[in-house]
């Protein structure tokens, strides 16, 4: 097992992955209503730089040469640059009313998505992904990080708090409400 930073071998586990994460958010993010045009076009997306869902956001957990986690996380100053390139492609494919919900507040390191394939949950991947994910975090120098857990996610709420994030209010992804969590990061990690 290790983590690594997402490569080009990646993007057909990855897609399914950030769909198994965002589910029906990936419908509206890819403008695609069919499974495999999702994942056809979150492939797409992964392999161009610059956006929300670049492999260059993306850390991975390898088991025996397979993708079988993952974690895509950017600074929330970011977002907004990250987000322009989805919601051109939007516009351009004829969704003039594009939009996408502000996610992450402009002072935090923000993991965007998380997922491990179902057959490898349970051994304590999303872990050692979130820590991955804070140790970048910290050693870019950011002091804090955050995610969003949906109200009725009880089972990764629970992990959130046992990891040490608080939730500090609730917004609104895709019409429904989340909790957005944060955790101070220690300048020593």
């Amino acid at each position: 097992m290790a983590i690594r930073p997402a490569d080009p071998s990646d993007s057909g586990p990855i897609a399914k992955l950030i769909l198994l994460a965002i589910q029906d958010i990936a419908n509206q993010l890819t403008g695609k209503t069919t499974e495999s045009d999702v994942l056809r076009q979150l492939e797409a997306f992964l392999n161009v730089e610059g956006n929300r869902f670049s492999r260059s956001c993306i850390l991975v957990e390898e088991i025996a040469g397979e993708a079988v986690g993952m974690i895509l996380c950017y600074h929330g100053s970011d977002s907004v640059r990250l987000y322009k390139p989805i919601l051109d492609y939007l516009r351009h494919n004829g969704d003039l009313a594009a939009s996408i919900d502000e996610e992450a507040d402009e002072d935090e390191y923000y993991i965007d998505a998380i997922a491990v394939d179902p057959s490898h949950q349970g051994k304590g991947i999303a872990k050692r992904l979130i820590a991955a994910a804070e140790t970048k975090a910290a050693g870019l120098g950011y002091d804090k990080i955050a995610l969003n857990v949906e109200m009725n996610n009880s089972g990764a709420h629970a992990l959130y708090l046992k990891l040490g994030y608080e939730a500090n209010k609730v917004i609104t992804i895709h019409g429904k409400p989340y909790r957005h969590m944060v955790k101070p990061l220690p300048s020593f990690i």
